[in-house]
């Protein structure tokens, strides 16, 4: 991203806010395979491609990846977008449906419906660090049974010193856009700032910084934080949310044009 930020014209301040953290505990993911096996399973959702990846690794002990392929192709397999589709093209899985763009969770709903695999059907879904009760409650709605598979949870970085400096220069001034990639992002540097007792005064700092936001689902998480989002890219990816929201940073400190001049 900063290389990104730097051709674009920006000085960018990157900061870890997050890090994977795979389940030391992998029941659950022992139980879906076992699930699978016995064919209790009709369709699987992967939402995101180290997710993909984490479940592979946390069952190798107790299924090979050739099982696991075999094992797939006898359910319906959607991806939320293409970092789960090139994991699973990489194995061999067959994919039967993927997410429209912005490739959310609502976008897997009709793909869900268009191939009859939600209505009276176990649909097993690989989490990506916290549960989606909306989307889960969206497939029971429909008829569907949820099975969720956990595989790995967000955490802190191991060192927020880095993460800590960055809040304390939102509340400084010293910056002019907020960027985000992530609604839980969002949400670990509110528990720092809360922590350092910066939380209020963040808030208002980044009130008066220009905010980007990379898709639907960080959008959100911002704005029922109560923050104002001004760019979101009408595709949800690094490149555009850098460029758009840096030439709207541009725009708004270019001085307007006096009439008549050339």
């Amino acid at each position: 991203m900063a290389d990104l930020i730097i051709r674009h014209g920006g000085r960018p301040t990157v900061v870890a806010s997050m890090q994977e953290t795979p389940l030391s505990d992998n029941r659950e993911a022992l139980a879906f395979v076992d699930s699978l096996r016995k064919g209790q399973v009709d369709t699987v959702v992967f939402l995101t491609g180290v997710g993909a990846k984490t479940l592979a690794e946390s069952v190798a002990g107790e299924c090979s990846i050739t099982e696991l392929v075999q094992l797939l192709d006898r359910c319906t397999v959607i991806v939320r977008g293409p970092k789960p589709a090139a994991v699973l093209k990489s194995w061999g899985v067959r994919i039967d449906g993927r997410a429209a763009e912005p490739n959310t969770w609502e976008e897997l709903l009709p793909e869900l419906e268009r191939l009859d695999a939600v209505q009276d059907r176990c649909v097993a879904v690989q989490e990506y660090g916290v549960p989606n009760d909306v989307f889960y409650d969206a497939i029971a709605q429909r008829g569907g049974r949820v099975m969720p598979v956990p595989v790995y949870r967000w955490s802190l970085p191991e060192d927020t010193r880095p993460m800590e400096q960055g809040i304390r220069d939102t509340v400084a001034g010293v910056f002019d856009v907020l960027l985000f990639t992530s609604a839980h992002q969002l949400a670990n540097v509110l528990a720092v700032a809360e922590r350092l007792g910066l939380q209020d005064a963040w808030r208002q700092s980044a009130a008066s910084c220009l905010v980007g936001s990379v898709g639907p689902t960080a959008t959100s998480a911002l704005q029922s934080a109560g923050l104002r989002v001004d760019i979101e890219p009408a595709h949800p990816k690094m490149g555009p949310l850098v460029r758009e929201t840096i030439l709207e940073a541009i725009s708004r400190t270019r001085p307007p044009s006096s009439p008549g001049a050339r």
